[in-house]
């Protein structure tokens, strides 16, 4: 198993065997020197998936419950973003962050590595419930035509399942 160690907004883990082998495989974490560091999302992925454990700086393992309230206060919107995240890499896409492009994540089409071309999607997790304003919609919506992609909507409903519109510029 790969061990982390939660560090504030990201976890941190040794770059070791098992680590190289899933980033090279699926591109899960970014190399920083002799480490491999994780999204918080990426860390709970692969917590759930049996192939990390976290740590505390106190060395103390942390559970799933602890991992999910610890990242929360992080990032209020966590458990939304989080789903839609598991929910494409269930799905075999590639998820990255996409904070430079002003969104949260970036997908890759099927197939496709990051470094061999650039993501087909930008996304925004929102919980069904939100209230998103015209003008949030269309702002979401140039940041994703201005980096030449397209615009990715999840919802989250309540019972964490995920619906996705995929928003498009068309010239009438």
């Amino acid at each position: 198993m790969i061990k982390g160690i939660f560090s504030r907004e990201r976890v941190i883990a040794e770059k070791d065997e098992l680590g190289l082998q899933l980033y090279d495989k699926s591109k899960f974490g970014e190399i920083k020197g002799n480490s491999i560091n994780y999204t918080l999302s990426e860390a709970l992925f692969l917590m759930q998936k049996e192939k990390m454990i976290v740590k505390d700086d106190k060395d103390k393992q942390i559970s799933e419950k602890d991992f999910i309230k610890k990242s929360q206060k992080i990032e209020p919107n966590f458990w939304i973003r989080y789903n839609v995240f598991k929910d494409l890499r269930e799905r075999g896409y590639i998820v990255k962050t996409a904070l430079k492009f002003g969104a949260d994540f970036r997908v890759y089409d099927k197939g496709i590595r990051p470094g061999e071309d650039h993501a087909k999607w930008i996304v925004y997790p929102v919980a069904e419930a939100d209230v998103l304003t015209w003008y949030e919609f269309s702002a979401k919506n140039r940041v994703a035509h201005s980096t030449k992609k397209n615009l990715l909507i999840g919802i989250v409903d309540e019972e964490d399942c995920v619906t996705y519109y995929e928003i498009n510029w068309v010239r009438p």
